[in-house]
């Protein structure tokens, strides 16, 4: 009974009720974080669900109409009429009409999404059967991010999302998103921030994101890649530019890549 409710309830909740991770019997999008996800979420709230009802109404209006008007008891005779062109041509028109008020702004936001401003930092992104492994290109950081076993969670730690390391960013940066696959089909997915590109073996997607509010966010593999797709979440932590920083400076030491260590010493000393 009470799931039930919190189901009826979950149906008038504004967004504002959402957090940057799933909840149980959550019907909406996640909480927006970035002007990418913002703009899709009011594509979909102020368009597609007003079209979509609409249709809905309309169709459910004929569908009773007809019941009652053409019902076998009031047509005793009923019509041998086959063709009407007034209602094949507008049957043609309007759905076309509504498909082009809908790819307008649905081109704006997917062209907005691909073209990739000025990055203030960038991250690679690798898939894994079944984890995700990270690098950051300019500071030599290299690591791998596995999922925190059930038995191993804290109690602020969200079961099937919380990881071991952290993708950790700073506010208000264009983050730039090098993304790829070493063995089978991937994706990387991030709903509040708008985001999910395939990670494709042998080659390299890209994708960005600019988050607006400090936090740690939530997604998942989004492409079924084996027996452990569920396992492979994604975390991005969010923090200040000074928080970065420090971050940043213990990361250089903890995550070090060692072979490019060692490859840039060699190339300085010749």
């Amino acid at each position: 009974m009470k799931k039930i409710l919190f189901i009826f309830l979950s149906l008038f909740l504004t967004q504002k009720a959402f957090a940057n991770q799933p909840v149980d019997w959550q019907l909406g999008f996640q909480k927006a974080a970035s002007e990418s996800m913002r703009e899709i979420v009011a594509f979909h709230d102020k368009l597609l669900l007003p079209i979509i009802i609409a249709i809905s109404v309309f169709v459910l209006f004929l569908m009773l109409y007809a019941c009652v008007r053409f019902r076998a008891s009031a047509n005793p005779n009923p019509s041998k009429r086959t063709h009407n062109v007034a209602v094949e041509v507008l049957w043609t028109l309007i759905p076309c009409l509504i498909l082009i008020v809908i790819a307008v702004p649905s081109f704006k936001i997917l062209y907005k999404q691909d073209a990739i401003p000025k990055a203030d930092l960038t991250i690679k992104a690798i898939g894994y059967q079944w984890y995700w492994g990270y690098e950051y290109p300019d500071e030599n950081i290299i690591f791998d991010s596995y999922m925190i076993e059930e038995k191993d969670l804290k109690a602020d730690q969200p079961r099937l999302l919380a990881v071991d390391n952290e993708v950790v960013v700073p506010v208000n940066k264009v983050v730039k998103v090098l993304i790829t696959a070493n063995d089978v089909l991937h994706a990387w997915a991030l709903p509040s921030f708008g985001v999910k590109r395939d990670a494709v073996p042998g080659r390299i997607n890209e994708t960005w994101f600019k988050a607006e509010k400090v936090g740690t966010y939530y997604g998942q593999c989004s492409e079924l890649c084996g027996i452990k797709h569920a396992f492979m979440p994604i975390t991005v932590k969010v923090v200040s530019e000074d928080e970065y920083e420090e971050w940043l400076s213990e990361a250089k030491e903890k995550f070090a890549n060692s072979k490019i260590k060692t490859d840039n010493l060699k190339l300085a000393s010749k």
